[in-house]
C-alpha cells in the first residue's frame, strides 16, 4: 500500500510538471510561438514538433495524474524528453540555464511511473486483465 501511495504521489507531481509545460505551449505561447522558439533552437519540423510536444506533455501529464494508459503515456513522454535532450539540451550544461537535468529526470520518471504506476490508477480499474495497460494484471 505504501508503494502504491508513493507511486500515486510521484505520478501527480510529475504529471503536474508535464501539464504545466504542455498548457504553456498551448495557451501562453500558442503553437505559433512554440514553433518559432523550436525553429530558433534548430528543432526539425518545428510546427509538427511543437504540436507533438504540447499535446504529449498536456495529455500525457493528465494521463499520469489519473493513471490512464500509463505505459503508453510514459513512453510518449520519455520520447518527447529524449527529443528535447538530443535536439536542445545535450550540448549545454547539465545544470543551470539551458541545463539538461530537468529533461533527464522527467524522462526517467515518466518511464518508471508509466510501468510502475501503482494500484491507484484508472488502468487498474478499466483494464484489470490487460497486461499491456496494466502490467500488474494476473
Amino acid at each position: 500500500m505504501v508503494k502504491d501511495v508513493a507511486a500515486l504521489i510521484g505520478r501527480i507531481g510529475v504529471g503536474i510538471v508535464f501539464v504545466a509545460h504542455g498548457w504553456q505551449k498551448w495557451t501562453e505561447w500558442g503553437l505559433a510561438g512554440t514553433s518559432a522558439a523550436f525553429e530558433k533552437m534548430g528543432v526539425p519540423l518545428p510546427s509538427v514538433s511543437a504540436a507533438f510536444a504540447a499535446t504529449v506533455e498536456l495529455a500525457g501529464g493528465l494521463a499520469l495524474i489519473v493513471g490512464l494508459a500509463l505505459p503508453i503515456a510514459g513512453v510518449l513522454l520519455t520520447v518527447n524528453m529524449l527529443g528535447a535532450f538530443l535536439l536542445v539540451h545535450a550540448s549545454g550544461p547539465l545544470i543551470g540555464q539551458g541545463g539538461s537535468e530537468l529533461v533527464v529526470v522527467l524522462a526517467a520518471a515518466a518511464l518508471a511511473l508509466g510501468f510502475n504506476g501503482g494500484a491507484y490508477s484508472l488502468d487498474r480499474v478499466l483494464f484489470k486483465n490487460n497486461k499491456v495497460l496494466n502490467p500488474a494484471a494476473a
